[in-house]
């Protein structure tokens, strides 16, 4: 079954802004923003102080530590910064961040907002949540963000390697196109030629943008994130992961296991 979609999805300079005047149009007045030390710092601070200056409540965890892994000790430590207050979470981060707050608002039942700060994962509009349970890696359902806001400025910026995992993430929909269209064929499993066809677009638009998007212009950054959220809604719109998440994602959370 498809999925409720974010809306709207902005990726653009003054995303920041749209962000804090969405939250008024729709009655989230009070805020928490989950970061890591890095992401914080990237994008964070300035969130929260666009926040702030449109007269929002406003809350910040930040999740330290070399590594930041979606597991039960992150959950633990966003669910105890909610003070009791009823707050949208925004994730102002990537995969991770993105992972554990969705977790946590979904379970909490609280609104969910995402400001990328890299194009590094197609999974900012997905529903599942991949979290490390007891050593394994397990997709969890959770929801959509109600919106994502992607400061474009901050995302050019990002950390070439953030860029190139998106880039990659997104080359992988070569194969994992192919895997869905084998498992119709071979298996029966259910298949929509639209889907793959939309999935493996944005693939070849990034593939031939590629020298660009090594070069993380702005427009090339914005073409990037614009293919990685259009990969997400795909998943929305067919209500399963089939297109996007084939045989390499296997792998990955197996290497992620290890």
């Amino acid at each position: 079954m498809p999925y409720a979609k974010p809306n709207p999805v902005v990726v653009a300079p003054d995303a920041l802004a749209q962000l804090a005047a969405y939250c008024h149009e729709h009655g989230h007045t009070h805020l928490l923003i989950v970061a890591d030390a890095n992401t914080d710092r990237a994008l964070g601070r300035k969130l929260e102080a666009t926040l702030l200056a449109a007269g929002l409540d406003v809350r910040k965890v930040i999740l330290h530590g070399e590594e930041i892994i979606a597991d039960a000790a992150r959950v633990y430590q966003v669910m105890l910064a909610l003070d009791g207050t009823p707050r949208a979470l925004v994730a102002a981060g990537s995969g991770t961040i993105t992972d554990i707050t969705r977790f946590v608002s979904h379970r909490a039942r609280l609104p969910f907002l995402s400001a990328p700060s890299a194009p590094s994962v197609d999974g900012f509009a997905s529903v599942g949540a991949p979290m490390l349970i007891d050593g394994v890696k397990i997709s969890l359902p959770t929801h959509a963000p109600a919106a994502i806001f992607a400061d474009l400025d901050v995302n050019a910026a990002a950390p070439r390697a953030m860029i190139a995992a998106g880039f990659a993430d997104i080359l992988g929909k070569f194969t994992s196109v192919a895997d869905f269209r084998l498992g119709h064929l071979l298996r029966d499993e259910r298949y929509d030629e639209t889907i793959a066809q939309r999935t493996y677009d944005v693939a070849r638009v990034c593939q031939v943008n590629a020298e660009a998007i090594g070069q993380a212009t702005p427009a090339s950054i914005a073409l990037l994130m614009d293919a990685l959220v259009e990969s997400g809604l795909c998943i929305l719109d067919f209500g399963d992961s089939a297109s996007a998440s084939g045989a390499e994602h296997h792998l990955s959370h197996f290497w992620e296991m290890l």
